[in-house]
């Protein structure tokens, strides 16, 4: 069994939720799951009670709510009295309090909110800051897809997740990592406090990793594989992620990126990549 690795967060988006993935996670040292209360037709929590419930005093769990079941598809809300009963109904389905509830994608509501989005991301975020001092989860964040609508919502009145995740990686744009560095300024959030997600952009088949090379973001890249690099470069962009969320079926592949924290980023590289994704955003010739 390896050493822990607090870095890396097995992630359930897409998983088969199967006992083995979590037996070869905790053998490789890797000791938090992220879920949600929508992930796997909104069986999640149950599932995991069902199949793994031995093990997850074990794990560090996170979980999401803003989701809910409606009669043709799932539905958003940022509703506080919802949110607080969703994170009630998730301890009760895991048969445990989660370690972590993130309030998820707020910006989806937040799109319709008439004018009222500050108002709006307030009281979700105090709705989970209430169930967190009540025992319900042991802390919460904000889990945000697109956190640019969140830009200029968040002032000394918002209650602070103790967690911002978002996505990361070589294919992120230059808004969304930009966004990500202004909330975390806004929340005065610390080192360590920034989650990644999709570091991959959805899949390491998708044809761009054939096309690129992102070992060149590596010092001394030679000895990784292009996934590897690209897994490793997603630590810098945005800045400052100190944890990665990550989705697999296969321990193998999970033990494959393990690796790749050995490596070390090549910060210059991608501080000038970054400069170029905003030359482009802009307009400005490449």
């Amino acid at each position: 069994m390896r050493g822990a690795h607090p870095r890396v967060v097995l992630g359930l988006h897409r998983s088969r939720h199967e006992r083995r993935l979590l037996t070869g996670a905790l053998d490789l040292g890797v000791t938090s799951i992220d879920t949600s209360t929508n992930y796997l037709g909104s069986r999640s929590h149950t599932v995991l009670a069902r199949t793994a419930g031995d093990l997850l005093p074990r794990l560090t769990v996170s979980t999401k709510v803003g989701y809910f079941p409606g009669p043709e598809r799932s539905e958003h809300s940022l509703e506080p009295v919802r949110l607080y009963e969703a994170v009630e109904k998730a301890a009760q389905d895991l048969g445990r309090e989660p370690d972590l509830v993130f309030l998820h994608n707020p910006e989806h509501s937040l799109r319709d909110s008439g004018g009222h989005g500050r108002d709006a991301l307030a009281q979700a975020c105090t709705a989970l800051d209430d169930a967190a001092s009540k025992g319900l989860c042991g802390a919460w964040g904000v889990s945000s897809w697109d956190p640019y609508p969140l830009i200029g919502l968040v002032d000394s009145t918002t209650p602070r997740p103790s967690i911002l995740m978002a996505r990361a990686g070589l294919l992120v744009g230059v808004r969304t990592l930009d966004a990500v560095d202004a909330l975390t300024a806004a929340w005065g959030l610390g080192s360590g406090s920034v989650w990644g997600m999709s570091p991959f952009g959805g899949s390491t088949g998708d044809p761009v990793w054939d096309r690129i090379d992102p070992r060149m973001f590596l010092r001394n890249g030679d000895g990784f594989s292009r996934t590897q690099a690209a897994f490793r470069a997603a630590y810098c962009l945005p800045r400052a992620v100190g944890t990665l969320a990550v989705g697999t079926d296969e321990p193998a592949h999970l033990a494959e990126l393990l690796d790749a924290l050995a490596a070390e980023a090549d910060e210059e590289t991608i501080h000038e990549y970054r400069a170029l994704l905003r030359k482009c955003s802009s307009g400005q010739p490449a």
